[in-house]
């Protein structure tokens, strides 16, 4: 089996998480998350936040998480706005569409819708005379880190938040990868920042050493009336919920959640370097565990009969951007095999 870096959820649980788990597995606990570990995490999570008002509920995964949190924060009327790029937009299979709302998509530069960018697509809305026959742009969709592995900063994030006060919608904040952008090195928000910023957002398990499972934080005291009611009816309700608080009460112990975030960093800070020593092009600069190689198509099949990675986008008709990941269980020997492989291809074309 070759060397994985397809994504940041290719093993199973981060060791910790995974022994809390059989440490609890026989205790007979209540379901739906009505359990002392979910109340447990909930806490943690808030005050790792600041958050004194806030609410959590977890949900089992990204796509779930941004269908119940958008459909149920929407009115009928009311679309989402996000990048063209965003994954709501992209990657998850028309699911917002599916629940009747429209992802009223923007032009994203490496990932980041523009304040301006936001500001004129809103102003022009509502300078329309027929704006009462158009979707309305209910909420603004962010990704942190986004698609491409780029951070908002915390002036570019102040801006859209101020937008969305002054147009009286929503921020949500997608946060799969939310640990990557924390410990990047080219960060300048902290979760309090986001909390403060965001009028909700999720804090991802999924990518970040659990077997499943997103924390969604509400954080105005916004969380939509019988939230636990609309989750079952769209079918994200999980019976046994105490494999979500175990997880995220593990997660926010003792660090375990920025502590993963920050090795994948450190891998991700190696693995550019490696790249750059072997002349492999970057497609952009990105400042988390997710980067984006243009290889050229010979070469790319030829590194993955030993190396494991993404296609991303086709460039041109004879290169193609590729991803790679890493994640908690990134090694110093899977990163020793990169180096292998891209060394001794450079050599052959030399």
């Amino acid at each position: 089996m070759p060397v994985s870096f397809e994504s940041d959820y290719i093993a199973g649980a981060h060791p910790e998480i995974l022994r809390r788990l059989a440490e609890t597995n026989l205790e007979s606990l209540p379901g739906y998350g009505a359990d002392p570990y979910c109340e447990s995490a909930k806490k943690k999570i808030l005050e790792a936040c600041g958050l004194e008002q806030g609410e959590v509920e977890f949900l089992t995964g990204g796509t779930q998480a941004n269908a119940v949190v958008i459909s149920t924060m929407l009115a009928d009327h009311e679309g989402v706005v996000a990048a063209a790029t965003g994954h709501i937009s992209s990657h998850e299979a028309g699911a917002i569409e599916y629940t009747g709302h429209e992802v009223l998509e923007l032009p994203q530069e490496n990932g980041k819708i523009r304040p301006e960018t936001l500001r004129r697509f809103l102003s022009d809305f509502f300078a329309d005379g027929n704006h009462d026959h158009m979707t309305f742009p209910g909420m603004v969709y962010l990704s942190w880190p986004t698609e491409y592995g780029t951070l908002y900063t915390k002036e570019e994030l102040e801006a859209v938040s101020g937008i969305c006060r002054e147009y009286g919608i929503p921020l949500f904040l997608d946060g799969a990868r939310l640990a990557y952008g924390l410990m990047s090195r080219s960060a300048d928000l902290t979760l309090p920042d986001i909390a403060r910023l965001c009028d909700v957002f999720y804090i991802g398990g999924t990518k970040v050493g659990a077997l499943c499972g997103e924390a969604v934080v509400f954080t105005k005291g916004n969380k939509p009336k019988h939230f636990l009611t609309s989750v079952k009816k769209r079918g994200a309700l999980l019976a046994k919920g105490r494999l979500l608080g175990v997880q995220f009460d593990a997660l926010f112990t003792d660090d375990l959640y920025f502590r993963i975030g920050r090795h994948a960093i450190d891998m991700a800070e190696r693995m550019k370097e490696i790249f750059r020593a072997c002349r492999l092009t970057l497609y952009l600069e990105s400042p988390t565990n997710q980067q984006f190689v243009i290889l050229e198509n010979e070469r790319m099949q030829a590194m993955r009969e030993q190396i494991a990675f993404s296609f991303w986008e086709k460039y041109d008709e004879t290169h193609t951007v590729v991803r790679f990941a890493t994640g908690w269980s990134t090694t110093e020997e899977d990163l020793a095999a990169l180096e292998r492989v891209c060394a001794i291809q450079e050599e052959s074309r030399e």
